[in-house]
């Protein structure tokens, strides 16, 4: 784990905003900052280090733009023969190269558990009454954190940056026209795939795969790969298994390593991602990053050591533009 003198340094450096015209037309999202090229045919997408809760971009994370590109890279190699997916290879700690796909307009979503605190959550909507979630019958009596019978899939629309994300049932979904039936129902069994892989390998890691969110996109010639990232702190929810149980038990939340510990500071503050949000605090902005670090370290089973060169320069220098 890196000590609290790297840490307090990295805030002042944090990668927030790119600008590489070079590398072909910029879109930018909530996290990531994507690049294409039409004339060389690829993609490539830096993670920065923003955080975005409750759909709103609240700050920076230090070193966490590198933590979900390695954790996803070390998870799309892990799961490449359960599904398909667009790595190409990693130019630069902050940046990944992709196959070009055309995204498939649905977030698959993934639960085992009841929780949550944003207001697409499941908790969130159980708490009110809702017994049939995104097509789901409920039974009565579950408590928050409580394990589901099996876990469900509750996809929802891929929001704008700024805009809320809406989940629904299958029908719904599709009555949006965004996306086809066929290109749902088969992005949504390659999510089933992936987070029954998902969650054996955090099993074996003392960890707990809550839940999570897959994008999906088509290449030219039909394929559907798994883009974007893949069980990352940002993307997942992760609890410590060894003390789930007692902690659930006494009605306490579990122990996250994940941004849930961003969400649970603002939540207190009654924030819920209406209007300007307040500034995060530096502990918070830290603390996050330890937990990221954690997250990495417990499932890749490696050391994180960040490259802490000026990420701009750096990676102007690693793409030789």
């Amino acid at each position: 784990m890196l000590d609290d003198r790297t840490l307090d340094a990295a805030l002042e450096t944090t990668l927030d905003r790119t600008d590489f015209p070079e590398l072909g037309a910029k879109y930018e999202g909530k996290v990531r900052d994507s690049y294409f090229s039409a004339s060389a045919d690829r993609r490539f997408m830096i993670v920065t280090d923003r955080l975005s809760a409750f759909d709103r971009v609240l700050g920076t994370i230090p070193f966490k733009g590198q933590v979900l590109n390695r954790l996803s890279a070390f998870w799309f190699d892990k799961t490449r023969d359960v599904v398909p997916n667009h790595l190409v290879g990693l130019p630069d700690p902050n940046v990944i190269e992709c196959v070009e796909c055309t995204p498939i307009l649905a977030e698959m979503v993934m639960r085992a558990y009841v929780t949550g605190t944003t207001s697409t959550s499941i908790w969130t909507h159980y708490q009110k009454g809702v017994r049939n979630f995104c097509g789901h019958a409920l039974p009565e009596g579950l408590k928050k954190n409580q394990k589901l019978p099996q876990p469900i899939l509750t996809p929802a629309t891929k929001a704008p940056k700024g805009e809320h994300d809406v989940s629904g049932s299958r029908e719904e979904i599709l009555a949006t026209g965004l996306v086809t039936a066929d290109d749902f129902d088969r992005a949504a069994k390659l999510a089933h795939q992936l987070f029954a892989a998902g969650q054996a390998l955090c099993a074996a890691r003392g960890l707990l795969l809550v839940d999570t969110k897959y994008e999906f996109g088509k290449t030219k010639d039909g394929r559907i790969l798994v883009i974007d990232e893949i069980h990352t702190p940002d993307s997942s929810r992760f609890w410590r298994a060894g003390s789930y149980e007692e902690r659930f038990a006494r009605g306490e939340d579990p122990e996250p390593l994940d941004k849930d510990f961003v969400r649970r500071h603002y939540s207190a503050m009654g924030y819920a991602g209406d209007g300007e949000a307040p500034e995060m605090p530096r502990e918070i902005r830290t603390g996050a990053a330890v937990r990221y670090i954690e997250a990495y370290e417990a499932i890749t089973g490696e050391t994180f050591v960040p490259d802490t060169r000026e990420p701009l320069a750096r990676i102007r220098e690693n793409l030789h533009i």
